[in-house]
């Protein structure tokens, strides 16, 4: 028996300039939970009633619009407090309502596959719920089903609430272990001498086709805020130097903080990296993308230096219009790619020395004790030596002077 998709109407609080562009990142958020979308209503909002975050006339207008709509679910997109959850969902006749974090962090709980991200997921949700458990759960007794209830589940998080700060303890300890084995990985690609580039950008840009398109990989790929939420790791290489491409969570306006927080390990390896590229959408509302990536990043301490890279050029309305110091591409297509890789290299060339050397053969075993340090990218043997064309790393280019021709 197919379960009953459940259908979700949504309270808007106008409150800026990005109001229009929330209200359908709600409704892509909806899709991407498996519910339906039943319309919207709007309000400014000059002042937050403490009670109910929005005016009580606006609520009577809601609930007359909602007569004859059994199990319909409230989403209010935005923020609100236990109490201003219960008393919206008493004016509306006792109905389900959700916030916008409750619904993202819905999402999380059924994207996560890996052990770190359901661990990660599961704290983001405790954490949020922790204080809304009010002693005897009441405000978690609106929920009953569906969305808001996928992760911890709804009878555990029912617990007593020392049980719950018990259980955030331990997560909080396994991803301090984790985050120790991720420094250490990182600690010994940098031994490697392979370099990171992450991809970081809002959610739904195209950053996981780009993976694919950049390396070859096969990662899941779906046209869905969140499709993809475990970091993927990938090699490549350009013109012969070996690369690391990271794949990062991807960001929305207003991220709750606590999934912020609690994915903060798995954005290190963007925090670290030796270049990123943030991959906005050209199509769409590519300069709002770009300042939530940046701000979000740097809030976290970012200081790496970046590529910005506007995807889907190949439907973007007005080329013209988009940023000079942007790379223009096409990730499902592979339009751009090749000058994508050479903006790469060039943002690195301080990390790179191109050169010209030559090896005299009675001294081809002293340089083949050092030969995994540069990447060959030519060899033409004389009579009487080796002609290499190389790139080194800087760090070890000393240790290739003597070979350079006189």
């Amino acid at each position: 028996m197919t379960e009953k998709q459940e259908i979700i109407y949504i309270i808007q609080p106008l409150t800026g300039e990005h109001d229009r562009e929330l209200l359908q990142e709600a409704i892509a958020l909806i899709e991407s939970a498996g519910a339906g979308y039943a319309g919207s209503i709007s309000q400014n909002v000059r002042e937050i009633n403490p009670a109910t975050y929005i005016g009580e006339g606006k609520l009577r207008e809601l609930k007359e619009r909602l007569e004859g709509l059994d199990d319909v679910t409230v989403l209010f997109n935005g923020e609100l407090s236990p109490s201003q959850t219960l008393n919206i969902s008493a004016a509306l006749d006792h109905r389900k309502v959700i916030d916008r974090t409750t619904l993202i962090l819905d999402i999380f709980a059924l994207r996560a596959q890996s052990s770190e991200g359901k661990i990660q997921v599961e704290l983001a949700q405790l954490k949020y719920l922790y204080p809304r458990l009010k002693g005897k759960g009441e405000a978690l007794s609106r929920l009953g089903g569906g969305i808001g209830t996928r992760g911890p589940g709804e009878t555990q998080l029912e617990t007593d609430r020392r049980h719950i700060r018990t259980r955030i303890h331990a997560l909080e300890e396994k991803l301090r272990e984790t985050a120790k084995r991720r420094a250490m990985q990182t600690e010994r690609r940098k031994k490697e001498r392979v370099r990171t580039i992450a991809l970081v950008g809002y959610t739904n840009t195209g950053k996981s086709t780009l993976l694919n398109a950049m390396t070859g990989a096969d990662v899941f790929v779906k046209d869905a805020l969140f499709a993809t939420l475990d970091p993927t790791a990938r090699a490549f290489e350009i013109e012969g130097v070996p690369f690391l491409m990271v794949d990062t969570v991807g960001f929305l306006q207003s991220l709750p903080h606590q999934l912020i927080e609690a994915f903060h390990s798995t954005l290190e390896s963007a925090l670290h990296c030796d270049l990123a590229l943030i991959v906005c959408d050209a199509s769409g509302e590519y300069r709002t993308q770009m300042e939530t990536t940046l701000s979000t990043l740097r809030s976290l301490g970012f200081a790496s230096p970046y590529l910005l890279v506007m995807n889907k050029c190949d439907v973007a309305p007005d080329r013209d219009v988009l940023p000079r110091e942007a790379v223009c591409i096409s990730a499902k297509n592979g339009t751009g790619l090749d000058v994508l890789k050479r903006r790469i290299f060039e943002a690195l060339r301080d990390e790179y020395q191109r050169a010209e050397l030559f090896v005299p053969y009675d001294r081809l075993a002293e340089y083949g004790k050092i030969r995994a340090l540069l990447t060959e990218r030519s060899v033409e043997y004389t009579d009487d030596g080796a002609k290499i064309s190389v790139i080194i790393p800087a760090e070890y280019a000393e240790q290739f002077r003597s070979y350079l021709p006189k």
